[in-house]
């Protein structure tokens, strides 16, 4: 088969290197270096948060939504060979303390700021880009890019006819606004209907992304099925259904060069699947890190991991309800994260009670995560939904059995411990009760004591393959099959650059 080139526009509201809190900044740094790989050229829009590197300034000019003026300038960071980002540089919107608001008060005025950059985005394409394939919008920041593009580009020279995509990061996150600022939007009053940004009387930009999207993406099989059920779909499992035809789950992928512990800096002697003895000192230096000893008896001791939100998503109102049983177990415990006030004090004031037992890290730290993960004999993940995560599979590839709730990604990419073979790659319970996740981790803890079984399933881990590649020859069929034909081939080094 012929190799098809595309021209692939990513709208997200935050990308690796440039801003993150969250997975979603890892796909976005990750994916399209990956469809580069294949052949793809891919341009990223996000905009240019305060503390953001100045790039080349390669465009300049004003975009009014609804005749409220902007100026914007858009600045070039070429990331890999087909890679590159173009940050939307509009001071009045986006330098500013945080992301998306202070504490949990969003901004105000992100409706506008977010249907700006998707609007910004595509004013850029449409001046400079020669032709573009497909626009990608990622999660509801992106949301409206899709209605733009059918309402307002439909007949534009470059962006006409060039369908939209949209990745659901989080169905939790829908972009709920009041419906009275839908003009303010450059959007019309048409569209506020159940078929289109309409939801229960406000306007949601992730039902317009569904809604106007080609194809609908998630970013797990499972998640993809779980999204159209009343349990898991956030309201929105009506809408999914609807289009259930064009909705795909597509697992995300890992980065294998910076989670690799073969390489890893953080890690004070290199490990891997013909080389285990590392992880030893991996988890002693752990231990000391969180001023735990590293006698015999403690590095026998299984070692529990966790890197994560403190909230109830994460699992952690399941944690604090067996928390006497968790301590009771032969286990010591480390956590890096932050989230609830709640779930940070007593993760707090366990390591106080229990400085030998269980350690905590208030706050992110990568280098730490990185040890966590390497150092750790188990990784615990009891989430009550997890549309991919990522740490599971950081987990396997470190030789750190992960213990997780069957859910969205954690199901796709953990193999359940068959105890008459002895096979599998972790341990997953279904139940979403404090029982259900004892049970597991106590099964967990009574392998760790077989040495040799231990390693059999610690190997099984190391041994799959959660890059990106394969990840990306998913997404470019997606693209494909929303253009509803076969993209033209042309060879590599004859894609357009922006200028």
């Amino acid at each position: 088969m012929s190799e098809r080139f595309l021209s692939i526009v990513m709208i997200a509201s935050e990308v690796v290197p440039f801003a993150k809190t969250g997975g979603l900044a890892d796909v976005l740094g990750a994916l399209p270096r990956a469809l580069a790989r294949l052949g793809h050229q891919v341009t990223v829009f996000l905009p240019r948060y305060r503390g953001t590197s100045p790039g080349e300034v390669v465009a300049e000019f004003d975009v009014s939504p609804s005749g409220r003026t902007l100026r914007s300038r858009f600045e070039r960071h070429d990331i890999a060979p087909g890679v590159r980002a173009v940050l939307v540089d509009c001071p009045a919107l986006y330098d500013r303390d945080a992301l998306y608001g202070v504490g949990n008060d969003d901004y105000p005025d992100n409706a506008f700021r977010f249907a700006f950059l998707a609007k910004a985005s595509l004013e850029f394409v449409g001046r400079t880009f020669d032709r573009v394939d497909v626009v990608h919008a990622h999660d509801w920041q992106a949301g409206l890019a899709p209605v733009y593009l059918k309402r307002q580009y439909a007949s534009h020279r470059v962006l006409g006819g060039v369908p939209g995509i949209l990745t659901i990061h989080n169905l939790a996150y829908q972009g709920l606004f009041p419906a009275d600022i839908l003009p303010t939007l450059d959007l019309g009053w048409d569209l506020f209907g159940v078929d289109a940004l309409e939801y229960w009387g406000k306007i949601s930009f992730l039902k317009a992304g569904i809604n106007f999207s080609a194809v609908v993406t998630t970013v797990s099989p499972t998640y993809a099925k779980e999204v159209q059920t009343p349990e898991y779909g956030f309201g929105f499992d009506g809408i999914l259904r609807r289009r259930s035809a064009d909705l795909v789950g597509i697992l995300n992928g890992i980065d294998v060069d910076e989670w690799n512990p073969m390489t890893d800096p953080a890690l004070p002697v290199p490990f891997g699947p013909r080389k285990l003895s590392g992880k030893r000192e991996a988890k002693k230096e752990l231990l000391r890190r969180f001023g735990m000893a590293t006698d015999e008896s403690t590095m026998m001791r299984p070692l529990i991991g966790m890197v994560s939100r403190l909230v109830d998503q994460k699992g952690f109102d399941l944690l604090s309800d067996v928390m006497t049983q968790l301590l009771g177990l032969n286990a010591g415990y480390v956590l890096v994260g932050s989230g609830d006030p709640k779930y940070e004090q007593e993760w707090k004031a366990a390591a106080e009670s229990r400085p030998q037992q269980v350690g905590a890290h208030i706050g992110f730290d990568e280098r730490l995560a990185h040890l966590v993960e390497g150092g750790s004999d188990i990784f615990l993940m009891p989430s009550q939904f997890e549309p991919c995560g990522l740490n599971q599979m950081y987990s396997l590839r470190y030789g750190t059995v992960p213990v997780v709730r069957a859910t969205g990604g954690l199901d796709d990419t953990v193999e359940n411990f068959r105890p008459q073979s002895g096979t599998g790659t972790g341990f997953k319970f279904k139940a979403y009760t404090g029982r259900a996740l004892i049970r597991t981790l106590r099964c967990a803890l009574q392998l760790h004591q077989d040495p040799a079984r231990w390693q059999a399933v610690q190997l099984a881990g190391m041994r799959q393959d959660h890059s990106w590649d394969a990840s990306a020859r998913e997404y470019a069929r997606v693209y494909e099959r929303a253009l509803g034909r076969v993209p033209a081939t042309r060879p590599h080094d004859q894609r357009e650059t922006i200028t």
